[in-house]
């Protein structure tokens, strides 16, 4: 009977100390777990995922190309005036309109003028009479060879006279002196115009030229008869094709750049000068390089890095990679080594990036791609 009592005792206190075992384990267990909980919260709230926008990086043909901007200038262009004064008696044009080389198109009063070559021209008829008798004399003996000679001289002064008045008539008609399109008159019927006040502008407009500039790094990669495409935000998504003309022997001491020149066809007359135009000029044989949105290239003292994703969402992180950089156009760069066709790489929101961080991509809102965005006039 003792001895049951004694075994029923120990199975007792053994089935409490498990119970209390048990209590004393689950409560130090679960302090560890909510201090590894707390420890996760913390890190996560030190690191949060960086909101991003990304793209997948491919590969596309890379002409390089020589890029500038310019503007265009006529062949031949000019605002018109007269050589001497006078008043507006007529017009011969209308604004805008196409004239030919040598097509009259201002007049200037000119009846004085007039009258003085008639007097001139009696004059010098006159002196030709005498001229022609005193020859014949001369010839019978009748005067001397000093009396032609004299009347020689009256009747070439008075040629002279004529022709030069002749010459102060026709400087009171304004012709044109080339072919193209003419602009509004800037003067009207009546006015009294000083010599060299202008008239109304003359503007050849096929072909155009279109003037730029590059830096004197292009000049072994230019030569006359370059294809040349110009491209205007006065028509969006439009080229025009063009060849380089000349390239300036001299280069500019203070911007080490020099001047181009390219002709372009303009039968449309949509090309007008003074306008703005960005020039693109193709070098080189076509390579195929990766490209990238210029926005995923972050530049730092120490190299141009980018970000590559990996994993899948929701636990995405980044990866810092030095990348080398070929050319630009427009909004894109091409990529030479460090990014790998197929890569998903960061675009925007690098600012607060480092290797490892989380990040939650979101592309609602991506950055300019455009190979050839529009052109705009600076001024």
């Amino acid at each position: 009977m003792a001895k049951s009592r004694t075994a029923s005792l120990i199975l007792r206190m053994v089935v409490m100390l498990i119970v209390i075992g048990v209590i004393l384990g689950g409560i130090f267990g679960f302090q560890a777990f909510k201090g590894k909980m707390i420890a996760q919260a913390i890190a996560a709230l030190s690191n949060p995922p960086q909101t991003v926008s990304t793209i997948q990086a491919a590969a596309s043909d890379w002409q390089e190309t020589l890029e500038a901007v310019g503007s265009f200038r006529a062949v031949n262009g000019a605002d018109l005036s007269s050589e001497v004064s006078g008043i507006v008696e007529s017009f011969s044009f209308q604004d805008g309109q196409d004239v030919a080389a040598g097509a009259p198109l201002v007049q200037l009063r000119a009846e004085e003028d007039i009258a003085t070559l008639r007097q001139y021209q009696a004059a010098a008829d006159n002196a030709q009479l005498t001229y022609d008798r005193d020859l014949r004399q001369l010839k019978a003996q009748g005067v001397s060879q000093a009396t032609v000679d004299s009347d020689l001289a009256t009747l070439k002064s008075n040629q002279a006279q004529v022709a030069a008045q002749q010459a102060l008539i026709d400087k009171k008609t304004v012709k044109a002196p080339f072919a193209g399109r003419l602009g509004t008159r800037q003067v009207d019927l009546g006015q009294y115009l000083a010599a060299g006040t202008a008239m109304v502008t003359l503007q050849s407009l096929d072909p155009i030229l279109l003037d730029f500039t590059l830096p004197q790094q292009a000049l072994a990669k230019l030569k006359p008869g370059q294809a040349v495409t110009a491209t205007l935000d006065g028509y969006p998504g439009r080229g025009f094709g063009g060849t380089i003309t000349a390239i300036s022997p001299l280069v500019d001491s203070s911007t080490r750049s020099l001047t181009v020149r390219a002709s372009f066809a303009n039968p449309d007359h949509l090309l007008l000068p003074g306008m703005f135009a960005k020039a693109s000029v193709q070098v080189g044989a076509p390579q195929r390089y990766v490209t990238l949105p210029a926005t995923a290239i972050v530049t730092n003292p120490y190299g141009d890095i980018a970000y590559i994703v990996s994993g899948t969402a929701p636990h995405q992180t980044v990866q810092q990679t030095f990348v080398v950089t070929g050319g630009a156009r427009g909004d894109q760069v091409a990529v030479t080594k460090g990014v790998k066709e197929g890569d998903t790489v960061v675009t925007s929101g690098q600012l607060k990036l480092q290797n490892g961080s989380p990040v939650t991509i979101n592309n609602a809102v991506m950055p300019p791609n455009d190979p050839y965005p529009p052109v705009a006039d600076p001024s």
